[in-house]
């Protein structure tokens, strides 16, 4: 599934080059990394929704997430330095062409309230 990507370098750069006037392609603003993260505010409590969250990641991303982990103790949650309280994923290359493409082209048009693209992203 290179639709997104070959879309991009051949039609949507050019078209930024002449709307914006950069004179060369390296000026044109380009995806670099997208990272997809959930917090879980309830592992403090619950560690099973950490492990169900371990499973969902990985099926929408199809990578391997990694736990992230909190910096500072904070006492109205409950929360000590080092405790799990979220998983990340970060997606490059490839990957992040293809999770990018599904994201625009399936998951955001079956959102009970999306409105659509501005027309100058179409």
């Amino acid at each position: 599934m290179a639709g997104l990507k070959e879309k991009y370098r051949k039609e949507i750069t050019p078209k930024l080059m002449e709307l914006r006037g950069y004179k060369n392609v390296m000026e044109v603003p380009r995806l670099d990394k997208v990272v997809v993260g959930i917090g879980l505010g309830e592992a403090i409590v619950n560690a099973k929704a950490m492990e169900g969250a371990e499973r969902d990641l990985p099926t929408i991303t199809g990578q391997k997430p990694i736990i992230t982990r909190s910096k500072k103790s904070i006492a109205n949650f409950k929360l000590r330095e080092g405790m799990p309280i979220g998983l990340k994923v970060t997606l490059r290359q490839q990957r992040m062409y293809d999770f990018v493409d599904k994201l625009i082209s399936v998951v955001l048009p079956r959102m009970r309230e999306f409105r659509g693209y501005p027309q100058e992203l179409i």
